[in-house]
């Protein structure tokens, strides 16, 4: 693309030393950098992309885009464009190189603390079964028609560059909507800057990410900027204390739809919510008509995502026997609540919770699991909590845990640069707090004088050991063993480096009365 014409993406800028130029690729990383590409220069956490400038020159960039005068003998034959916002310049950017998609399509932007990947797949799914052309960026990966892509380790939301790719591909693809999982730090660092949002949805907000955004305050605002720029619509949760001040940012000329579970006053809500063994049975009000709706998912914040979920749908004109037919055959998607196949005569589950409301959601779901199904069994909860990040949730998920669980087995979850024995000190305040007591094993294992319902915690820091511990050692008939924190990913962060790791293959490890060990252990 010529430079001439990617320029009219950017409102604000000065131009030094323009030349004409083919541009062949946008990156903010100098390494990505070829003949013919356009670096910009991007201030991160720890890396300031100003320090790679010449290196990207030399590397072959004939444009530069950043935030500081830069003044170098250098830079001579190169353009050098001041932009106020790189972040914000690189998403313009992309979307411009690979021609606007976001305005070819119907973007739906889902966030929110907990329950945005459940969300973004089952309005994916009902669309889907409406005959309409989706694409889905989520938290697991990407689809793009017939296309499934993974996104990455620890990738919530793709980079600018990559988003604004993908969403050509779904143009390519003749998508009609384009699914959109957004989070706050996304939002915060702009990386969906450029997208054309035709509408939003938000799930709730609870305490997390404290250690990025540093007060709730400011995590709501990160949050509240995809409502500002929504074109056409938004959903909110009625039921979340968050709805009066998102309300309040929305545009005047967009339409707002509420949802709930227990505010009955919503344009959508739910009503005698059945939990069964396999599934729940519950009825939806529009103000019009009751619809009985059937679902595989249980727990009631799941009841509360389908709500969303169908209050988007419904209004881009999906039928309810659409709906009705997405969720009957809507499978959680990977790593939410997913059973694993054990041969045991206990259930083994693992979750994506790593929030303390999302941590105290599936707790209180699979007690009521376990009362339903009366088999006298217990809740075993197989934990941490992730290194270098909110550390106030610590002993709020010990407590929660230890109020709700009859056994919480403290572990590794991302340490990162932490010493894994001084977050789960932490978590044990909690734990203590809510009423349990400490109880060691054997070294074969076993619980140590465990009576019946005594509300216990353990703590074993390597995971693999804590997985195979609990499944060999410490479950029994009757019981279930959910192993939360990690869910759908790929990989367990140790000094800053990311080792492969899937709690779905520890357990299936487990099950052969084996440890899975993350290499840098085994020495």
């Amino acid at each position: 693309m010529k430079l001439s014409i990617l320029l009219r993406s950017l409102p604000d800028k000065k131009v030094h030393n323009f030349q004409q130029v083919n541009i062949r690729s946008i990156t903010d990383d100098s390494r990505k950098v070829v003949t013919g590409s356009l670096f910009v220069a991007v201030k991160g956490l720890t890396v300031d992309g100003h320090d790679f400038i010449l290196k990207a020159i030399e590397r072959g960039a004939k444009v530069i885009v950043g935030e500081k005068i830069f003044i170098s003998t250098k830079i001579v034959g190169v353009t050098y464009i001041k932009v106020n916002n790189t972040r914000r310049a690189l998403g313009f950017l992309a979307s411009s190189f690979y021609g606007n998609p976001s305005k070819k399509l119907k973007v739906i932007g889902i966030t929110g603390t907990d329950g945005k990947t459940t969300t973004a797949s089952l309005i994916y799914q009902i669309l889907v079964s409406s005959g309409e052309a989706v694409g889905l960026i989520s938290t697991i990966g990407a689809k793009i028609g017939t296309n499934n892509m993974d996104t990455g380790f620890h990738v919530t939301s793709p980079d600018s560059v990559s988003l604004h790719r993908m969403l050509r591909d779904m143009v390519r693809r003749n998508c009609k909507y384009a699914v959109l999982e957004v989070t706050s730090h996304g939002l915060d660092q702009e990386r969906i800057s450029g997208v054309r949002f035709d509408s939003a949805v938000l799930t709730n907000i609870t305490h997390e990410h404290l250690d990025y955004h540093k007060t709730r305050k400011a995590y709501i605002n990160a949050k509240a900027k995809l409502f500002s720029r929504v074109e056409r619509a938004v959903v909110l949760n009625k039921d979340d204390e968050s709805y009066e001040y998102i309300q309040k940012v929305v545009p005047e000329k967009v339409k707002i739809l509420a949802y709930g579970s227990i505010i009955k006053n919503a344009d959508y809500f739910s009503e005698n919510i059945r939990n069964l063994s396999k599934g729940t049975l519950f009825e939806l009000m529009d103000g019009k008509r009751i619809i009985s709706l059937r679902t595989r998912l249980i727990g009631n914040y799941n009841i509360s995502n389908i709500l969303a979920a169908v209050t988007i749908s419904r209004y881009y004109k999906v039928s309810f026997d659409d709906i009705k037919d997405a969720l009957s055959h809507f499978k959680a998607p990977q790593g939410r609540l997913e059973r694993i196949k054990s041969g045991k005569d206990f259930e083994v589950y693992i979750d994506f919770a790593h929030t303390p409301n999302s941590l105290e959601k599936i707790l209180s779901t699979l007690k009521v699991k376990l009362e339903i199904q009366d088999r006298q069994g217990r809740l075993i909860a197989i934990f941490g909590c992730a290194g270098e990040r909110d550390i106030a949730k610590r002993v709020l998920m010990g407590e929660i845990s230890a109020r709700i669980a009859d056994i919480s087995i403290f572990t590794a979850e991302d340490p990162r640069h932490e010493n894994v024995r001084d977050i789960i000190s932490q978590m044990i305040k909690g734990a203590l707090k809510g009423g349990a007591k400490e109880i060691r094993t054997t070294k074969g294992g076993e619980l140590k004088k465990l009576k019946n319902k005594q509300y216990v915690f353990i703590e074993i820091p390597e995971r693999g050991h804590a997985i195979s511990i609990t499944i060999n050692k410490v479950a029994r008939s009757g019981d279930i063993v959910v192993i939360c924190g990690k869910g759908h990913e790929k990989s367990m962060a140790y000094n800053g480096v990311e080792y492969p790791w899937s709690d779905k293959e520890a357990v299936k490890i487990a099950l052969k009365g084996r440890v899975k060990v993350i290499e840098h252990l085994k020495s």
